[in-house]
């Protein structure tokens, strides 16, 4: 049962604002684009009971990683809020000083949902009036969606629930509607986004302290590095003993219906997600930065042993079938010739977050021990 928290009505004008879609290609910070695919909440054996495959470079055929969890407990459980409390918004236009004064009615946007998953784990769910299309936090499925299709603001939807704080990462938009939200009376706190460990515990001290409960952040910080190293200790016991069959990773960003194909490279996220994995990262190989357009010729050169896509994207391009025939040199690689393709939900694969041991388990699970899927 959701308390019911005080209610500030906010003066608005009456004209109505259209929100544009947002869309992300590969040439933006990672993150899907789209899409409303997570993976429900599975229960999954210990990664210490599964027997790994004697060879992951060799394994055939395409899986589908099933992410199990959320399996971080939250830290608290209704704290009370130091407020008003004084933070420094990152906008677009240049950093700004805000003093919170109001936490009572939030609405946490991010393309991935896991500025709401910060605010569950400190403890402050129930304060939540609404929700983006991609968090889906176990017993918050009914608030309302305020993004539409394509991850866009809907202004008039988030004007109807009166929010009294809206914490961002700018990662939803358009900008001009977060602005007119701000221009509207409400506070709008823009935050770091994060797509690795360092960027997520900066996070969780920058919206810790947007909630007026900063000190919960090296609790929480603590936890889930602790987590993050629990599950690398696990994961290193799936890892073949001879180093030449780890695994050699690539990851593409795939919207076959707009032909983008971008390969991801260091200061992705998915860099350091690689790492975690204790496989070989073809990109940072040849020293792939960011996100750029896939070339036959890089592919066929890194000869990825297991290509890790977006389910969406993999879909969008009509399958394994599809994203081979589009990008024949694929064909060419040995993840090709396996069919070797590893798909994961879109908005967990960037999460970042308190999702991270969840992500990480599962995509190990899906190299190392496919047949256990």
């Amino acid at each position: 049962m959701r308390t019911s928290a005080p209610r500030r009505r906010i003066a608005l004008a009456a004209a109505a604002v259209t929100a544009a879609a947002l869309l992300l290609t590969g040439c933006q910070t990672a993150g899907p684009a789209g899409s409303a695919n997570v993976a429900e909440a599975s229960e999954l054996p210990p990664l210490s009971s599964l027997t790994p495959i004697a060879d992951p470079t060799a394994w055939e055929g395409p899986t589908t990683a099933v992410i199990g969890g959320p399996s971080l407990e939250p830290v608290a459980d209704h704290p009370e809020a130091q407020l008003p409390a004084t933070v420094i918004s990152h906008d677009v236009t240049g950093d700004r000083e805000v003093q919170v004064t109001d936490t009572s009615r939030l609405l946490a946007l991010s393309i991935t949902g896991t500025i709401a998953e910060l605010v569950d784990a400190y403890g402050l769910a129930d304060n939540l009036v609404g929700r983006d299309i991609s968090t889906q936090i176990p017993g918050y499925e009914d608030l309302p969606v305020v993004t539409k299709e394509g991850h866009s603001i809907d202004a008039e939807g988030v004007l109807a629930l009166n929010p009294t704080l809206i914490i961002t990462d700018g990662s939803i938009g358009p900008t001009d509607v977060v602005l007119q939200l701000r221009d509207a009376g409400i506070q709008v706190v823009t935050v770091s986004r994060a797509t690795n460990p360092e960027g997520t515990y900066e996070l969780a001290r920058e919206v810790a302290a947007a909630l007026g409960v900063a000190p919960l952040a090296d609790t929480l910080n603590e936890q889930l590095k602790q987590a993050i190293a629990a599950k690398e200790t696990e994961i290193a016991k799936l890892l073949p003993a001879d180093p030449k069959l780890r695994p050699r990773v690539a990851f593409l960003y795939i919207r076959g219906s707009a032909g983008v194909y971008y390969l991801f490279g260091e200061g992705s996220g998915i860099d350091s997600m690689i790492t975690s994995l204790g496989a070989i990262d073809v990109a940072k190989e040849i020293g792939w930065v960011g996100e750029k357009p896939l070339t036959d010729e890089a592919l066929v050169s890194l000869n990825p042993d297991v290509l890790l896509v977006m389910t969406d994207g993999l879909a969008s391009a009509g399958g394994v079938d599809g994203l081979i025939e589009a990008q024949p040199s694929i064909a060419l690689t040995n993840a090709g010739k396996h069919r070797r393709v590893v798909d994961v939900p879109d908005t967990l694969i960037f999460a970042g977050g308190t999702r991270i041991p969840d992500v990480l388990d599962g995509l190990a699970r899906a190299i190392y021990a496919p047949n256990s899927l």
